[in-house]
């Protein structure tokens, strides 16, 4: 198991066609893995679907911080009980 304080690890992602290196802690690359399985979902596909809603926000940050929101919102949403948790 990695440790939890761990470094960010560099991978290569491809979205709409363009390869792009995201930098994410492995507890996050571990996230990311899950949620793309419940979707059922390539991780590249999830990746540019954030990205997409990134790009789109009033203020959008950088695609890393985006993915770390996403998962963590995401999750969130899964444990919180129903009606509790508005966008």
């Amino acid at each position: 198991m990695t440790p939890l304080y761990h470094p960010p690890v560099k991978r290569s992602v491809e979205i709409a066609g363009h390869k792009t290196s995201i930098s994410l802690e492995p507890l996050f690359w571990d996230m990311l893995r899950e949620a793309a399985e419940r979707e059922k979902a390539p991780i590249n596909a999830l990746v540019a679907r954030i990205d997409a809603e990134r790009i789109a926000s009033e203020t959008p940050p950088g695609l890393a911080s985006a993915i770390r929101v996403w998962l963590v919102t995401h999750r969130a949403r899964q444990l919180a009980p129903p009606g509790t948790l508005t966008d």
